[in-house]
């Protein structure tokens, strides 16, 4: 499904019929996505540090598999392909895929490594501070002869992010499912999701998360991300983001603001889309939950490349839902369903 804007109402319509771009069979609109999935343990009071935390109430992560819960609750369809650990948490994460109807069969479960962890405590804006026990953990130990293969070759889009390329042998697996996914004709969309105090160094990720950037169609990153990885100390200057961050076969790069909204670069045009104000309560996931409504969007219809009106409102329904995910706790607990995101735009549309 797709969302187009009519006489100022939201409405669904049908899959776009013109798919010029390959047909990958009966589901011609899968999101394979790649990388870690693992247990945040979130304080239970805000405001205070990881040591001052009185509790830890524990929830699914993970950037990529946040994103494939993400356009399966849009009623997308999506894959994860990642590792997990052979332990409680591995099994409990795996079946919250399944339960969130998302193809978990690219899942493997490595019996020497532990499921990731991650304690975060939220501070009185609602920003994050995160510990991380990787060491290492069953995501970074993920080999290329593990890789489903079939599973790749049916992506219409693969998703990834840059967690994955700090070790081996996960990095050279990462890099394998991309050439296998881009042979096949899938769009391939990058989420650097800079998390520095899993790098040896900044340089290291910078350098990391350069490394594959030639290679993507489309780009997600934030304006902290466009600080970090060209050093300019405007993240709002077009010239810099056009000339350090845009390749020639750069399809999208999308430069999310938080509750401001988000920025898009193509060859042919650019622009800005205001956001959707709400109350938050949690911003984790908020920019999953972007991605999800993004790529829910460009899967079914690869004419958003080319079309400025539709991208524009593909990526105001990505604002939107970013914004109902911040409103309740949690990443995958918080994202929301197409009939919630659309409640949403409505009353836009009814106060505009």
């Amino acid at each position: 499904m797709w969302i187009v804007l009519i006489s100022s109402n939201w409405k669904c319509v049908g899959d776009s019929n013109d798919h010029a771009s390959n047909m990958k069979g009966a589901n011609d609109s899968l999101v394979v996505c790649f990388g870690e999935m693992l247990i945040d343990f979130v304080s239970t009071v805000a405001g205070v540090s990881l040591a001052e935390a009185p509790a830890f109430k524990k929830a699914p992560g993970g950037a990529p598999a946040n994103v494939a819960v993400g356009i399966s609750r849009l009623d997308g369809s999506s894959a994860f392909m990642g590792k997990l650990g052979d332990d409680e948490f591995g099994y409990m994460l795996s079946d919250i895929l399944k339960q969130n109807n998302v193809d978990n069969s690219g899942v493997r479960f490595d019996s020497t490594a532990r499921t990731a962890l991650a304690f975060v405590t939220l501070k009185d804006d609602g920003e994050r501070e995160f510990l991380f026990f990787r060491h290492p953990s069953a995501d970074m130990l993920l080999r290329e002869s593990e890789l489903d293969i079939n599973l790749l070759e049916q992506a219409r889009i693969f998703h990834y992010g840059s967690i994955s390329l700090i070790s081996e042998p996960c990095r050279s697996s990462q890099f394998a499912a991309m050439r296998i996914a881009k042979k096949s004709g899938s769009i391939l969309s990058y989420d650097p999701n800079l998390r520095l105090a899993l790098w040896p160094s900044a340089e290291a990720a910078r350098e990391g998360i350069m490394s594959i950037w030639d290679q993507a169609d489309v780009i997600k990153i934030s304006e902290e991300e466009i600080t970090f990885l060209t050093g300019c100390d405007d993240p709002n200057d077009d010239k810099v983001v056009m000339d350090k961050l845009f390749h020639p076969n750069l399809k999208l790069l999308i430069v999310t603001e938080g509750s401001k909204g988000c920025r898009y670069y193509t060859k042919e045009f650019k622009g800005w889309v205001p956001g959707v104000k709400v109350k938050p309560v949690d911003t984790t996931g908020a920019g999953d939950a972007f991605v999800g409504g993004m790529l829910s969007n460009l899967a079914s219809n690869l004419n958003l490349f080319e079309d400025e009106k539709l991208l524009r409102e593909a990526l105001l329904f990505a604002n939107a839902c970013g914004a109902v995910t911040v409103t309740e706790r949690g990443a995958i607990p918080a994202l929301p369903t197409k009939d919630a995101v659309l409640k949403l735009l409505g009353t836009l549309s009814l106060n505009s």
